[in-house]
């Protein structure tokens, strides 16, 4: 039986209060009818007996103290599934804004998602190209595999996010068996438009599908947008048999979003004001990837998030760092120099990656170059510090020699054009083409056998 609820006790912020309420339950699903008509939505996020605390999503404004209506829908916030989603662009709360009509439902799930029995996930293995150099070759993404991207205020996250999303493959299933579910959250409206308009143009938007929370909806609804897009990408892997790649931008407006609403609830803040349970809340959303056992598909997650300051242990990145498997980290004196990605290749890392290239995923030698690119690039950053102290004209041959490989690695692996797709091949061979200007004796990763393959000494790029 519904009941409804006359007059809240209390409001606070987005929050409003209601006593003598029986038999609700947490995060269950509210309407609020004002006086004027109006209908909004909100979920139960505190109960103390009787009292019910309840967040409303789009705002306090306008609520009555007197007259509002309160009735408990009896279930948890859901999102409307279909194979049709498809191609959509919804709100940060799951509702279509892009014109074509609501959702017709195959099925409902609750967008919090239920835990995977760790008995039941299989080991991810399988790569996804992205046709992006220094991803595919040194910090390799693994189908069911959780990377982050940790960037900084202005640098060109948002770029790379479209370019991933336009170019990433799968290459042992067909085209139809991979999508996108693409999250950004405290977007501001050039930027939304921004990444509606690049998959538009790139033919890419029918194979996406796009949660946008923008910078003046209410910041409530920001919280939602990540689970919106996991439990969509969950119905694509786990019911329709996809596998999927969720890109989340930007997890650092999210957590600002949670720490608000925590202040709001008067909760005793954490490290620099952020709610003690942010560290688990980020699990509750990057532990969604990955594959099940006697499912045909994937979830596989990439969220970007910016570092305030540049800061690696400011609390979201740092708690990011403990939860997900590696970390892919822009730099910006690369960015300041023009090169594009500017992903700084040693500080970067994939974890699962060991595991999902060699010979029957990529390419035999690839596991052997990636080491090689890795060992011979701290050399450079070596030959670099010592250069600053004593001068270039001071070092050995051999430094200038790494000196030079470090010039032509960040001008032609690291650096690609926007729209520029490499195969994974064609990034394992500039890779060979960038060892060989180095002296052989120097390429201590690898075994002659490859060696005397693939090294081509005194051998240009084209």
């Amino acid at each position: 039986m519904l009941i409804d609820y006359l007059g809240v006790r209390e409001i606070n912020g987005s929050l409003i209060v209601l006593d003598d309420v029986e038999g609700a339950a947490f995060e269950e699903v509210v309407d609020i009818r004002l006086d004027d008509g109006t209908l909004r939505q909100g979920r139960v996020v505190q109960m103390e007996g009787s009292r019910v605390v309840i967040q409303v999503f789009e705002g306090t404004r306008g609520i009555s103290l007197d007259n509002t209506r309160t009735r408990f829908k009896g279930h948890p916030m859901e999102l409307s599934l279909s194979p049709e989603i498809l191609g959509r662009v919804f709100d940060g709360a799951g509702r279509p804004i892009d014109g074509l009509g609501d959702i017709y439902p195959a099925a409902r799930a609750n967008i919090n998602g239920t835990p995977i029995n760790p008995v039941s996930r299989v080991y991810p293995k399988n790569y996804i190209n992205t046709g992006i150099s220094t991803i595919d070759t040194l910090m390799t993404l693994i189908r069911g595999q959780k990377l982050p991207i940790f960037s900084g205020s202005g640098m060109k996250h948002n770029e790379l996010a479209v370019q991933i999303a336009r170019q990433a493959r799968i290459s042992d299933e067909g085209e139809d068996k991979f999508c996108i579910v693409f999250a950004a959250m405290g977007a501001k409206n050039d930027v939304a438009e921004y990444f509606r308009r690049s998959f538009d143009e790139s033919g890419v938007l029918q194979k996406v599908v796009m949660f946008l929370n923008l910078s003046n909806d209410p910041i409530i609804e920001r919280i939602l947008t990540p689970r919106c897009a996991l439990t969509a990408a969950e119905y694509l892997a786990f019911e329709q048999g996809m596998h999927v790649l969720v890109i989340m931008t930007d997890m650092t407006s999210y957590a600002e979003a949670l720490r608000e609403f925590s202040s709001s609830k008067g909760e005793i803040p954490g490290r620099k004001g952020f709610p003690g349970y942010l560290y688990s809340d980020l699990a509750s959303l990057y532990e969604r990837a990955g594959m099940v056992r006697g499912k045909s598909g994937s979830v596989t997650q990439l969220p970007i998030l910016t570092m305030p300051n540049d800061d690696v242990t400011h609390p979201v990145p740092d708690l990011t760092g403990y939860i997900t498997e590696g970390q892919i980290v822009l730099d910006r004196t690369l960015d300041g120099s023009g090169i594009y990605p500017p992903v700084s290749i040693l500080p970067s890392l994939s974890r699962l990656m060991k595991d999902g290239i060699g010979e029957g995923y990529t390419r035999a030698d690839h596991s052997a170059l990636s080491n090689q690119l890795f060992a011979s690039y701290a050399k450079v950053m070596d030959a670099r510090s010592l250069a600053s102290v004593i001068g270039e004209e001071e070092l050995s041959p051999t430094d200038k020699r790494y000196l030079e490989f470090g010039r032509q690695f960040e001008r032609q692996f690291v650096s690609q054009g926007a729209n520029e797709n490499r195969s994974i091949g064609e990034s394992l061979d500039l890779g060979w083409r960038l060892l060989s200007t180095l002296p052989r004796e120097e390429l201590d990763r690898v075994d002659d056998k490859l060696l005397d393959r693939y090294y081509r000494p005194g051998q240009k790029e084209a």
